[in-house]
């Protein structure tokens, strides 16, 4: 059996949430195969993962060091199809986690984010497919090259640190709650 297709998996996002603007951008984009790889503009495909721990009350996040920002780990796909495989890729290259735990193979979240110019490369739209990983708190953790600082913080305060991103308190209230979103959704 193949990897899930993402298009399959979006026509389920889309009927389960209340993001189908959202889910209808990354269908037109994904007509086109290049959307997997990381030169095609003006945006491609990203997996990350939203690492929670057992009770559900801490998340672990990775302090990027070109964005400058707490973020969950992620990455582009490389031309990989299985993007709930990338996400784990790239969560255990940025955190060094080993003992990850899908909590759901289905798609966690959606978000479609501009990631600013830099020398090699000009502005574009990171398409983020996001998916639920449970860890221990106890499991030993190895800050990578792409970040500054890599810690567990609690869902509870992440509003404070996270100020002005939907994206993250978007996933917050995911964790452990259902829909509608509150008026930060974007």
């Amino acid at each position: 059996m193949g990897p899930p297709d993402l298009i399959q998996q979006l026509q389920v996002y889309s009927g389960l949430s209340k993001e189908s603007a959202v889910v209808q951008q990354f269908l037109e984009l994904l007509k086109d195969q290049r959307a997997y790889h990381r030169d095609h503009l003006p945006g491609h495909i990203t997996g990350s993962a939203w690492i929670v721990n057992e009770d559900r009350t801490k998340t672990l996040l990775i302090h990027h060091a070109k964005l400058k920002r707490w973020l969950q780990p992620g990455g582009h796909a490389d031309g990989e199809h299985d993007i709930l495989n990338v996400a784990r890729r790239e969560a255990e290259e940025e955190t060094g986690l080993k003992q990850l735990k899908v909590v759901r193979t289905e798609i966690f979240d959606l978000d479609i984010h501009p990631i600013p110019t830099r020398s090699d490369f000009t502005q574009h739209l990171h398409f983020d497919v996001r998916y639920l990983f449970e860890a221990t708190e106890e499991e030993g953790l190895i800050i990578s090259d792409e970040s500054t600082d890599l810690k567990w913080f609690d869902l509870d305060l992440l509003e404070s640190l996270t100020t002005n991103n939907s994206s993250i308190m978007r996933m917050v209230y995911k964790t452990n709650h259902k829909y509608p979103y509150p008026a930060w959704q974007k």
